[in-house]
């Protein structure tokens, strides 16, 4: 059994969060600065799949509040297809990923972080909600 990786996709910073060994919890394993090019990525994420002997692919969904899909899902769907292509052998899925941003923010409100260390780790962060949101459905 593999572990499952977290991804909350974005086209500046992409957040990565990854199980533990059984398939339990999921910690924040770190921020991917693109600035635009989907290519670093992929490449990173490739990296991190045969290090952790990674199986399923977990990526956040970004609908609209309403169900209606904005850029950021197209953005997001167009990504999607890059993951598919390229880890063809691996399971993605997506989850919905409406308040994963605002909780991340709640949480590091409530531990005090500064705004310059917020926007560091709000991406992983929210991919840590991501994945624990796919954890528990499957529970």
């Amino acid at each position: 059994m593999g572990r499952k990786l977290g991804v909350d996709y974005g086209t500046v910073r992409t957040g990565i969060a990854i199980t533990d060994e059984l398939g339990f919890t999921a910690q924040g394993l770190e921020t991917i600065t693109s600035n635009g090019s989907d290519k670093i990525i992929l490449r990173r994420i490739e990296e991190i799949i045969n290090k952790y002997n990674v199986d399923v692919i977990v990526l956040g969904n970004p609908i609209n509040m309403d169900g209606t899909k904005g850029k950021r899902a197209e953005e997001t769907e167009i990504f999607l297809h890059k993951l598919k292509s390229r880890f063809n052998n691996i399971n993605i899925v997506q989850v919905d990923e409406r308040l994963t941003s605002v909780e991340a923010h709640k949480t590091m409100n409530y531990l005090d972080i500064n705004n310059k260390k917020k926007k560091q780790i709000v991406d992983t962060l929210a991919a840590v909600y991501i994945l624990e949101s796919y954890i528990n459905k499957k529970s």
